[in-house]
């Protein structure tokens, strides 16, 4: 009887197979934030196989953050998020290599971090960042997962794919005006970064291994309240 190995179950699917296997064990992926929508895009993106993520962040845990942000554990409140997610991810799929960046991703070192990896993951929860985040996957030629999410809200897209002109810039044009706007309450779901996430890894995968049809020039949203789901062309 032949032995069951990790990927047994991606690997049936004709999607991904063995191709797709080591297009995953050969891919770069830099995961910009490890909260809400980074713990699910890092434990599924492990979990595939991934064979190198990087994880950005320059946060230390908080008891607020566990309702949402399920990489994380009551013992490690006031620990380095990356350094805690490493461990989890590591105890989870020790094929993958994971690198923790524990600096906050910004202009001065925004070239450096992308620059070794193949596409870039949003994880975080600010227009800077994003804006940041866009201009650098540009400047290198790396696709840009998008994802962002508001209490029962979120959306997807995929900007800076090959052969397509989106961008975020596309979705917000304005930069000094969104930046300039007032923070959003605080208030969320902690599940809706959760499917938010699922999302985001799932578009990465797609990405990868070549399959599907990428959210490119496409925005997808999801109310949780009334589970009303949309694509909406950019």
């Amino acid at each position: 009887m032949q032995k069951e190995t990790r990927y047994d179950r991606q690997l049936i699917l004709p999607e991904i197979g063995s191709t797709g296997q080591k297009r995953l064990r050969n891919a770069r992926v830099l995961l910009v934030g490890t909260g809400g929508l980074g713990s699910p895009v890092a434990l599924y993106l492990t979990g595939a196989g991934i064979g190198t993520l990087g994880l950005v962040d320059d946060d230390k845990v908080n008891i607020t953050n566990l309702q949402r942000q399920i990489l994380y554990t009551e013992a490690e409140t006031g620990l380095s998020k990356v350094g805690c997610a490493s461990c989890r991810l590591r105890a989870l799929n020790s094929e993958v290599n994971i690198i923790a960046h524990n600096e906050r991703f910004s202009a001065e070192n925004a070239l450096r971090l992308l620059t070794d990896y193949d596409l870039v993951v949003d994880g975080c929860d600010n227009f800077a960042t994003r804006y940041l985040i866009q201009d650098t996957a540009s400047a290198l030629n790396k696709p840009y997962v998008y994802g962002a999410i508001r209490a029962f809200e979120g959306q997807v897209s995929v900007f800076n794919y090959p052969d397509s002109r989106y961008s975020y810039r596309d979705l917000f044009p304005d930069e000094e005006e969104m930046i300039g706007m007032p923070p959003p309450p605080k208030g969320v779901m902690g599940i809706t970064p959760g499917i938010v996430g699922c999302v985001e890894a799932t578009e990465v995968i797609k990405i990868i291994c070549g399959f599907g049809e990428i959210l490119s020039g496409k925005l997808w949203t999801i109310d949780l309240r009334s589970m009303q789901s949309n694509i909406i062309s950019l």
